[in-house]
């Protein structure tokens, strides 16, 4: 009777001691929570009281062999320890995990929405262009209203490419191949087109693209 009321104070002490390790190692040193303590201990020496019970599944001997050999004894405490102190891994491994998974969620979201943003970019000049306004369609201001004399061939011509190209957004290196254009002066033609609200840029995944507003069409129109 003495030997086992022995080992049930060495357990409980031992999973005590287990709780203190998890506490100071797992929880907030900086908020010395006793309540928090508390709990850790508990859950140390509930722990430490299974050990009997998965030795004897194992077929061990041990707490038998343990009384009267301090040799067994020790190592039956080295074992107590052991599972007391095990659920700070699990609970550290468990949160690492959450942690890892909160990060990588939050870097798709973000990569999400800067992928939306670009997209947004790329679709409201098309959109705009593309839809008919009710309130403007038969009252356009002569400010508005685009005139052919002011523009030079080159412009006229740049302007026709990107109005009547294939794509909508057009590069750089396609205006000038198309328009048999230098990139000087395609650049300078285009920054002309665009201060005269005829085109528009925007940049995309593929870099720069340029493309030719409804004021630009009006003005395609009248020349045709």
């Amino acid at each position: 009777m003495g030997y086992f009321t022995s080992l049930i104070f060495i357990m409980i002490l031992v999973g005590a001691a287990g709780g203190v390790i998890n506490f100071y190692t797992v929880g907030n040193r900086r908020q010395a929570d006793i309540a928090v303590l508390i709990r850790y201990c508990l859950l140390g020496i509930f722990v430490t009281f299974l050990v009997p019970f998965v030795l004897n599944i194992f077929g061990s001997t041990l707490i038998v062999d343990s009384e009267g050999d301090p040799a067994n004894m020790l190592n039956y405490v080295a074992i107590c320890l052991a599972v007391a102190i095990l659920p700070r891994f699990f609970m550290t491994n468990v949160a690492d995990n959450i942690l890892l998974e909160t990060r990588a969620t939050t870097e798709k979201v973000e990569l999400l929405q800067y992928q939306l943003r670009q997209l947004q970019e790329e679709l409201l000049p098309l959109i705009d262009t593309e839809t008919e306004d009710d309130a403007l369609a038969d009252t356009v201001s002569p400010i508005d209203e685009p005139n052919a004399n002011e523009l030079d061939a080159t412009s006229s011509e740049v302007l026709k490419t990107l109005g009547c190209g294939r794509f909508i957004y057009r590069s750089l290196t396609g205006l000038c191949r198309e328009s048999e254009t230098d990139e000087s002066t395609m650049v300078k033609t285009l920054g002309f087109l665009t201060l005269k609200s005829l085109a528009g840029k925007v940049g995309g995944r593929k870099g720069v693209r340029w493309y030719i507003t409804e004021r630009g069409r009006r003005l395609i129109e009248l020349n045709a």
